[in-house]
């Protein structure tokens, strides 16, 4: 780990918020983190050795778990931009962590809506969806004992694939040494699945996890999104938050098992 060249926050200074007429601003205080994941250049992370991902996942927790100690931080986003159509700008193998003064507006959104459900039915949404794509199966990629591999119902994007932990948790940071052994496996295989049906595409690889100040919570669910470049947001998108996706779910499903992992 090192930290980031050109930071988008800096870690020193006092967190401050003020008015300007009609509008608010506050300092940009956080962390912005580079993690290096491997010492060969010309490798990603469906060619590592299963025992080296699993040490990349643990560099997350253990970052996330530091760096959560500053009260001034709200919410720790972990992520990797593969390929130059998923905007990296470095070719060596890498992974980024920005920690925030605020909790982002699209984490909120789900946070929001995970509570809802929640409130209404008094079940976690995700372990129900878990649930639903079992008994159905046409979405499933990959099943083990700790993870579910699939592509949601309503995904945004082609080959859009979710990895959902089994047992509900809603912070990363607090995963096991079996959780993230056994999702170093899910996470290759699911890499290399990727990188055979779609002929190795760049992709965004996002943690999504709950709010670091925060305990435990029984409506969210961590879990990690990997959505391929295929596709390109343009103005129906931007002005609507509406997404045509020409690849349906199940087909992508149907694809991504079929596959083998060599």
């Amino acid at each position: 780990m090192v930290s980031n060249k050109f930071p988008v926050l800096g870690i020193e200074g006092d967190l401050n918020r003020q008015g300007d007429g009609m509008y608010d601003k506050m300092t940009g205080i956080g962390a912005h983190e580079v993690i290096i994941e491997t010492p060969e250049h010309n490798t990603n992370l469906a060619e590592m050795p299963e025992r080296q991902l699993e040490e990349v996942l643990y560099a997350f927790r253990d970052r996330i778990a530091d760096l959560k100690r500053d009260h001034r931080f709200r919410y720790i986003l972990v992520f990797k931009n593969y390929g130059e159509a998923a905007g990296a700008s470095l070719e060596h193998p890498h992974s980024q962590l920005i920690a925030l003064p605020v909790i982002p507006k699209s984490v909120k959104e789900e946070l929001d809506g995970a509570k809802l459900y929640f409130d209404f039915k008094e079940r976690c949404v995700y372990c129900d969806m878990m649930r639903q794509e079992e008994a159905q199966g046409v979405r499933l990629v990959i099943e083990t004992e700790r993870f579910v591999v699939l592509e949601p119902y309503a995904p945004r994007f082609p080959f859009e694939t979710w990895i959902v932990p089994r047992r509900h948790e809603s912070h990363f940071e607090d995963a096991d040494q079996p959780t993230l052994q056994n999702l170093a496996w899910v996470l290759r295989a699911t890499l290399r699945k990727i990188d055979r049906v779609l002929e190795h595409p760049a992709y965004n690889f996002i943690l999504h996890s709950a709010p670091v100040q925060e305990a435990a919570i029984p409506y969210y669910h961590w879990h990690f999104e990997i959505i391929p470049k295929l596709t390109k947001v343009a103005g129906f998108e931007s002005g609507t938050g509406f997404y045509i996706n020409p690849t349906p779910p199940e087909e992508s499903a149907k694809f991504l098992r079929e596959a083998g992992l060599a």
